[in-house]
């Protein structure tokens, strides 16, 4: 069964091609009236009277406030209940969604409550920008509408005719989930630390683990946390914790706060390294804010430049890791590549700096608690240490209960 979210007092004429062509296809559609202000084209399966209540509010309390951002809040807060709440009943197969700024944010909404493997579609008016904000760490779908969704038209008829046969397809061909047996390895990788984290895994897969690798770009980290959390790893290889010095910084690629907390919360087996924290990532040179013009900077490629970190940032950047690491409920061991902590930090390379490098280790050396912490005089992308640095976890794994069956 599909939910389709829309607000019909808006979208409905669009809500209605989506539903004739989705039971054209023969799949199920619960249509959700998501609107507030104006006067619907349709009754809704799921009225708004419906959203809102499951929201702990009421259609009239909305109408009295006048107020479009709260009504949004509430609708979105009512949208995700009514989802989950059909989901555990085990009606929901697919969401789909249709709107602009307010329509995005309460689909988005009911779709990051659910898991990742339900599929999710939003059609939007702002899918063609930055939509991290809208999809997260899920499986979201972004389908950009080209034209406003505000009449059918022979642009928008053929984009919502598309999402219809998308979210269809999605649902009827979805292959059964995969019960592998083998426990399931995150590690985190850079496209600077990649050898190091491509031999480490290869490592783990010869003694009997899964390994999910996370591009450590914002989301990547997100999504490994969040999924750390909901309890589907037995060990955690963090080499990469870049996205830590985007968050200090200011960089475009942070993955927030929480990173490199769930492992130690959970207790979960983890080894931690500095892959990557001699960057802050930034996308083209004219977008880089003024303050930071007499830095050091890398042109990675023609959308990303990179700034090298100081040692005043390695040394918070140190102390924020070995704080973390340190309240680790289960076993945990930090590593250190003496040599560079990235494809660019060695000698001959644009970011090679010792006393950043030595900045970062110091910290790391005064914070790290009882955690123990191993340091090898070599470079993070050395095959040895990527081995080394595997070799531990599973040792932290099998202590902890956690070696392959």
């Amino acid at each position: 069964m599909i939910y389709l979210l829309a607000t019909l007092d808006t979208k409905g004429p669009e809500a209605a091609l989506v539903r004739e062509r989705l039971v054209e296809l023969g799949v199920e559609v619960v249509v959700v009236d998501t609107s507030c202000i104006g006067v619907p084209t349709f009754p809704g399966d799921v009225t708004r009277e419906a959203v809102f209540a499951a929201a702990g509010s009421s259609l009239e309390e909305m109408l009295a406030k006048k107020d479009r951002g709260v009504a949004v809040t509430k609708a979105a807060a009512g949208a995700t209940a009514i989802v989950l709440a059909a989901f555990a009943r085990g009606e929901v197969d697919g969401v789909i969604a249709l709107g602009g700024s307010a329509g995005t944010t309460i689909g988005t909404a009911a779709m990051r409550a659910l898991p990742i493997g339900v599929a999710k579609l939003m059609v939007s008016t702002l899918a063609s920008g930055d939509v991290r904000k809208w999809v997260g760490d899920k499986d979201i779908l972004m389908l950009n509408s080209v034209v406003d969704i505000a009449g059918i038209n022979r642009i928008s008829r053929q984009i919502l005719l598309n999402a219809a046969g998308a979210i269809a397809g999605m649902v009827r061909h979805r292959v059964a989930e995969s019960r592998a047996d083998k426990p399931l390895v995150a590690a985190t990788m850079f496209g600077v630390t990649t050898p190091c984290v491509q031999r480490a895994r290869e490592v783990l897969e010869q003694a009997g683990y899964e390994v999910l690798v996370f591009h450590a770009t914002g989301n990547g980290g997100q999504a490994m946390e969040s999924l750390i959390r909901e309890g589907l790893f037995a060990g955690v290889l963090d080499m990469t914790t870049t996205e830590l010095a985007d968050d200090l910084v200011g960089g475009v690629l942070s993955a927030g706060p929480s990173r490199l907390t769930a492992a130690a919360a959970m207790g979960v087996p983890q080894v931690v390294s500095v892959g990557a924290t001699d960057m802050v990532n930034f996308w083209a040179p004219d977008t880089i804010p003024i303050e930071f013009k007499d830095r050091t900077f890398h042109k990675h490629n023609a959308t990303v430049t990179l700034m090298r970190t100081t040692a005043e940032e390695n040394a918070m950047l140190g102390q924020e890791i070995g704080h973390k690491v340190s309240s680790s409920r289960g076993p945990a061991a930090i590593m250190l590549p003496l040599k560079g902590v990235s494809a660019i930090d060695r000698a001959g390379e644009p970011f090679e700096d010792p006393a950043a490098r030595k900045a970062l280790f110091d910290a790391i050396r005064s914070s790290h608690g009882g955690v123990p912490l191993v340091e090898r005089d070599e470079h993070i992308n050395d095959p040895t240490f990527a081995e080394a640095a595997a070799h531990k976890l599973i040792q932290l794994m099998k202590s902890s209960c956690h070696a392959p069956p």
